[in-house]
């Protein structure tokens, strides 16, 4: 309560909570507003609760996706974009090497190279999605099926994702947070009232007058539904803030004090990836169906294509007719997830470029020589942590499409509990707090400054 009220004597906190809620409010409007020349289907709504790809999209887009709205592509183009600049930089483009070791500068230049691949990615992107939309019947087009009509769909789309990017960089600037990731936040944040709502209605309202049994059936489900929510969210705040601590020691600080040498220490993130593995493995899950798109619409409907989705079942001939049914799309989806987390985890870390670091401070390890076994041992820490982490975001990214799959909320697939966006929810909410945290600690240094 006393943290509450010292927030809202900040003037300054104050003023960066307003202002990200007024540029959410205006990413809100955006996402209502549908693209001229689109008719959202009624089924486009429901794929949006599948899990499937164009439902990490969406969540990407802050629910712009759900009525494609000028917003649709949201920030996924630039987070690829991101992506693939990032893996660039780690030795493989030379240029890209270098400016990333040119401070300030290189970081300018490597962010503007990153926005001009966001913008090719996202007219390909762009184009993928009406073609693929179009494919399933989740959209129409009211103006002519022509080039200029796909070419001014695409611009309209560039522009929101362009919009969407800048109104990012004023809420870092200006706001709480990083923007995309609070914008992200946002489009999680707003299903989860709705979710509970519709659990309400199905369990509890439309119960009523079905006897007592269907009243305290009901009730108990409802129950359950709320307590799961509850187990989920819990789950991925300890999976949030686990870390394998490897202490460190500092030449020349041998005297240093108990709670200096408890403070020495390496922290190693259990999900270090974030849910980056999750984004990039989505992005390459529909990468086949935006590519057949590209060659035909009879190339966009093909059935083989339904490997790649990992919201339903591939069927398959088995012996004497028989056929047999398996989630092959699902199990590639976690297969990329899990390749993807030890390697962005391996590229956050980079064991090579800390144990020379560690080594021209000073820094050491107790009982690990300096140099190449302090990178060996980092990197074996490393992988054996990740391992917990990469399996556990796969679960976690799994457990909505597992429910839709089991049909265990029936028809309705929207009561699917959507893992990934707890994790993105509790991730941004921990680094909210440590911002607040970090500005009402400069304003009472600054009190305690000015009072001497």
């Amino acid at each position: 309560m006393h943290k509450f009220v010292s927030i809202f004597k900040n003037k300054e906190i104050v003023g960066r909570i307003f202002f990200t809620i007024m540029i959410l409010f205006v990413v809100r409007i955006g996402a209502a507003i549908t693209v001229p020349g689109v008719k959202a289907e009624a089924e486009l709504a429901n794929a949006m609760n599948s899990g499937n790809a164009l439902a990490i999209m969406d969540l990407l887009g802050g629910g712009a996706l759900s009525n494609f709205s000028v917003f649709a592509l949201g920030v996924s183009p630039y987070i690829t974009a991101q992506i693939i600049v990032q893996l660039l930089s780690k030795d493989v483009l030379a240029a890209l090497t270098e400016l990333s070791k040119q401070g300030q500068y290189g970081r300018k230049k490597i962010e503007m190279a990153t926005r001009y691949l966001a913008l090719l990615l996202g007219a390909v992107q762009g184009y993928g999605i009406i073609k693929t939309m179009q494919n399933s019947s989740y959209i129409s087009l009211t103006l002519p099926d022509e080039f200029w009509t796909y070419a001014y769909i695409v611009t309209v789309l560039l522009a929101g994702t362009m919009l969407t990017m800048w109104l990012g960089d004023q809420i870092t600037e200006k706001g709480l947070g990083n923007g995309i990731s609070v914008i992200i936040f946002a489009g999680c944040v707003r299903s989860i009232p709705i979710q509970i709502r519709t659990a309400w209605v199905k369990w509890i309202i439309e119960n009523q007058g079905h006897g007592d049994a269907a009243i305290i059936r009901g009730s108990f489900q409802f129950a359950l539904y709320i307590l799961a929510f509850v187990l989920i969210i819990s789950g991925v705040v300890f999976f949030e803030l686990a870390r394998r601590k490897i202490p460190v020691q500092h030449a020349g600080k041998t005297g240093q004090s108990a709670s200096m040498a408890k403070a020495s220490f390496l922290p190693i993130k259990v999900n270090s990836a974030g849910v980056i593995p999750v984004i990039f493995a989505s992005s390459i899950m529909m990468a086949p169906s935006v590519i057949a798109s590209f060659i035909s619409a009879e190339a966009g409907q093909a059935q083989w294509l339904k490997i790649f989705s990992y919201s339903e079942m591939y069927t398959m001939p088995g012996i004497n007719g028989s056929t047999w049914s398996m989630p092959w799309g699902l199990l590639i989806y976690l297969a990329l997830i899990i390749v993807f987390a030890f390697f962005y985890s391996e590229m956050q870390m980079d064991p090579a470029s800390l144990a020379d670091n560690f080594q021209k401070n000073g820094s050491y390890i107790p009982g690990i020589h300096p140099g190449k076994e302090t990178e060996r041992y980092v990197s074996k820490v490393l992988n054996r942590v990740t391992f917990i982490g990469a399996f556990a975001l796969a679960a976690v990214a799994a457990l909505p499409i597992a429910l839709v799959l089991s049909g265990v909320f029936g028809s309705d697939t929207s009561l699917a509990i959507g893992g990934t966006g707890m994790i993105i929810v509790v991730g941004v909410c921990i680094e909210l707090n440590a911002q607040i945290d970090g500005l009402l600690a400069g304003k009472s240094f600054e009190e305690v400054q000015g009072g001497m």
